[in-house]
This record gives structure tokens, C-alpha cells and sequence, in this order.
């Protein structure tokens, strides 16, 4: 195949824009780019199964094309009310000749956590690459004393209990040569005071990481994590104000919001034995200049 093509990327200043959580791709203006007609995959993952949650939308979507084009089966996982995303992404992980699996679920719930791994590996025939990709925020709030518990309740669920209970069940199945990848963010190192929760897990995702590195590595199993800066997806208008959404972005070095399609290739790297063989406990950023330090 030939190689990969350069993400369209976006301009700043985006236009003022709202939905309701958990948010979904048609509606966003300018439409995402996933790496749909950019990505080129080379067999870099060539008969890996693989399991990305939140994988309808997004960054999952992203990382679901560019898998399927580097030759792996994809289970994903995403909550009911995304289904019309889910069903776009399982699109494209057939068109690139791969088989796709569909998990809906709600992952704040422990049963279901478990349940969708189980599906995954069963429907896929095995697991070898596991990305922990789901998350919420919520950022249309001025302080703490904004922050209800039932919104907190949402937050950690999804972005921490969630992964645990996904990664114990699938150190269940994955073999020696697996790799787990979690989504980190900028916000571990530079948070935001309106994501106080959101930032919050995500500082323990990068510890979890390192940890579950030291843990995992005597199996030949490999963690690492992606921390990407501000990648226009359907949680920012979904849980952003209109006035953020239009500054969204241009507080990086490179001025801009990056593109979903713009992240996946860590993803790629990450999973590939061929590249990232030797690589484990670490966290690598696509924040478009933000240190991740």
C-alpha cells in the first residue's frame, strides 16, 4: 500500500457549537478527521485481535480504522445511545477486509466491564492488543462546589473503575507479546480547572500505567499510554461551552485542535512489535507542542 497521507488538519478558531453527552460525530461542523481517507496501513498488525473501548467515536474511532488497516480484527465497545456511530466505525473496519465486532455496553457498571471483554474475545477469537480508550468529562461548570456527585460518580467510573476492571479481565486472555495502551491527556500535566475531576483521573491513568508496566512485565506483556492535548471529538461539544469550543485548541504551540486521525499512529506504534517491542511504562504525547513532563 502506499504510504500514509497527511490528516487534514483544522483551522483554528472552531464554531460555537453544543450537544448533549455523550455526543455523536454527524452533527459536529467541522466533521472529524479519523484518517478515513488519509491512513494507509502496511500489515504492521497483521492477524492481532484487538479490543478498544469507546472505540464508535473519536479517538477509538481513529485508532479502529488504522488497526483494521494494519490487518487486525477490532471488537469495540460504546454506550447504546452511540450506535449510529458504532455502526460507521464497523463500516470501515470491514472495508478495510478485517472482521468487526460490535460490544455495546455501559462500562461504569462492573458486569458490563466484564461482560464486553468477554465478548470481545470471544467473538474475535482471542486478544492481543487491549486500548483503554472510553472516557467523560464534564467541563461546563466555574468551580468545585459545581461538582455534583453523581457527575464524579460518571467521571471516575468511566475513566478509572472502567479500566480496571477491563484490563484485570483481560490479563485474563492476553498472551505473552500482548500490549495494553491506555488514553491519557495533557490534562495529567497541565490541567484545567473546569476538568478537576476529569484531570484527576487522568493523572492516575499514567501512574496505573507505569505500574501495571512493572507488574505485567515478567508475562512479556507491554503498557504504555498515549496522552493527546485538545482533539476535536464529540465529548468537546458535548461537554464544552460554546465560547470554549470556539477558542478550542489555540493555546498550543501549533495553534490548533488536532484531529483524531492525528493521534492514531501512536496508537499503531505502540501496538507494533516491530517498533515498540522494547518499549513499556511509558507515555508518549500528541498534544500539538504541550509537554507531557
Amino acid at each position: 500500500m502506499t504510504a500514509n497521507q497527511p490528516t487534514e488538519p483544522l483551522p483554528p478558531g472552531l464554531p460555537a457549537q453544543q450537544q448533549q453527552p455523550p455526543g455523536l460525530t454527524e452533527p459536529m461542523r467541522p466533521q472529524p478527521d479519523h484518517g478515513e481517507s488519509s491512513y494507509r496501513g502496511t500489515d504492521r498488525l497483521l492477524g492481532k485481535k484487538a479490543f478498544i473501548t469507546g472505540g464508535d467515536s473519536g479517538i477509538g474511532r481513529a485508532v479502529a480504522i488504522a488497526f483494521a488497516r494494519e490487518g487486525a480484527d477490532v471488537a469495540i465497545s460504546y454506550l447504546p445511545e452511540e450506535q449510529e456511530d458504532a455502526e460507521v466505525t464497523r463500516q470501515l473496519i470491514e472495508d478495510a477486509g478485517r472482521h468487526a465486532v460490535l460490544v455495546p455496553g455501559d462500562l461504569t457498571q462492573e458486569s458490563e466491564s466484564r461482560a464486553a471483554v468477554a465478548t470481545a474475545v470471544l467473538e474475535l477469537g482471542g486478544l492481543d492488543v487491549l486500548v483503554n480508550n472510553a472516557g467523560y468529562q464534564m467541563a461546563r461548570r466555574e468551580s468545585i462546589a459545581d461538582i455534583t456527585t453523581e457527575e464524579l460518580d460518571r467521571t471516575f467510573k468511566t475513566n478509572l473503575y472502567a479500566l480496571f476492571w477491563v484490563t484485570q479481565t483481560a490479563l485474563e486472555h492476553l498472551p505473552s507479546g500482548g500490549s495494553i495502551i491506555n488514553n491519557a491527556s495533557i490534562q495529567a500535566y497541565q490541567p484545567s480547572t473546569s476538568l478537576l475531576d476529569y484531570a484527576a483521573t487522568k493523572a492516575a491513568i499514567t501512574n496505573f500505567t507505569v505500574n501495571l508496566a512493572s507488574e505485567v512485565g515478567p508475562r512479556g506483556i507491554r503498557v504504555n499510554a498515549v496522552a493527546p492535548g485538545p482533539i476535536w471529538t464529540p465529548l468537546q461539544p458535548a461537554t464544552q461551552f460554546n465560547e470554549k469550543i470556539e477558542a478550542f485548541g489555540t493555546d498550543t504551540p501549533l495553534g490548533r485542535p488536532g484531529q483524531p486521525g492525528e493521534v492514531a499512529p501512536a496508537f499503531v506504534f505502540l501496538a507494533d512489535d516491530a517498533t515498540a517491542s522494547y518499549v513499556s511504562g511509558t507515555v508518549l504525547g500528541v498534544t500539538g507542542g504541550k509537554p507531557v513532563f
